[in-house]
């Protein structure tokens, strides 16, 4: 029995729910899950659909029979096949905590992705890279060859087929060019304390004000530096009898699970563009995502 799932994004109207269901129920499926939200502010509706064809009808089939009711709805819809997995580029800089933190999740099959290289700027992460049989590339960034260094990052996304390009502490500020090519398929992450502490050492500004929240944000990026439409955030508390080092130490923790689920949230196709920001299904139950690894 295959696994499949539907989303589904159109303006806003009466019937577009059971449309949908009466559609899959005729063709022989199964719907397993559903989630939908009508938004009133922009008028616009969108919908995730998990279901299994018990007549086997493949995918291309059920999408071809689906155009003439997403033109009667107006929708933008895509058919997935949820056994086949992402592929995903990594990217690098010193921080090793996410990229880690990634392949394990990765290795044991928390993170069902398919990882076909990762990027540097540097040489730090070779040897962990390669000894996980994947690819690795080290790409040096300057002021001076910067065009030419991302030419090259977006030959290895093209060469690899991947669909996402997940930025684990990547130092380098993207060009406005290469994320309007990948929008809505680049993921960052970072701390939550932009714009109030920037520049180097964060943690440890933080520290000096005596903050009691840390938090981070993981985000689609866009031509507007760490403000791109926000997919997924944590925080976790600290008090002034903690140090600094305390503060480097947990704040790495959550950016390690943030990053994660926004990465298997928008694998899982549960992230939809709505303007500005996003909309999140959530995981189904016993789903990794609402998983807490501490």
């Amino acid at each position: 029995m295959t696994k499949y799932a539907l989303t589904v994004t159109c303006p806003s109207t009466r019937g577009i729910v059971a449309a949908i269901a009466n559609y899959l129920a005729d063709n022989g499926c199964n719907i397993t899950d559903s989630s939908q939200f009508d938004d009133k502010q922009t008028g616009n509706f969108f919908m995730r659909v998990s279901f299994s064809s018990e007549q086997g009808k493949e995918l291309p089939e059920l999408q071809d029979g689906f155009g003439g009711l997403a033109g009667e709805f107006g929708m933008d819809f895509t058919f997935h096949d949820e056994s086949e997995k992402m592929k995903v580029v990594i990217m690098v800089s010193r921080f090793g905590h996410c990229l880690n933190d990634l392949l394990y999740r990765w290795r044991i099959g928390a993170l069902p992705i398919d990882i076909v290289a990762v990027i540097s700027n540097h040489m730090d992460y070779q040897k962990v890279v390669v000894n996980h049989d994947i690819p690795f590339h080290c790409i040096k960034v300057t002021k001076e060859n910067k065009p030419q260094a991302e030419a090259a990052i977006m030959q290895v996304v093209t060469d690899t087929g991947a669909d996402l390009i997940v930025l684990a502490r990547y130092m380098q500020i993207l060009s406005d060019e290469m994320c309007q090519k990948m929008s809505g398929r680049i993921i960052n992450i970072h701390h939550s304390f932009l714009p109030s502490f920037k520049g180097a050492n964060p943690y440890k500004q933080a520290f000096e004000r005596g903050v009691k929240l840390i938090g981070a944000t993981s985000h689609y990026v866009t031509a507007d530096l760490d403000e791109g439409p926000i997919i997924e955030q944590d925080i976790i508390r600290v008090t002034h009898a903690q140090s600094p080092d305390d503060y480097v130490s947990l704040g790495r923790d959550v950016e390690a699970q943030v990053l994660a689920r926004a990465i298997h949230a928008h694998i899982h196709r549960r992230v939809f563009l709505n303007g500005n920001k996003t909309v999140v299904f959530p995981a189904s139950p016993g789903s990794y995502a609402s998983e807490r690894m501490g």
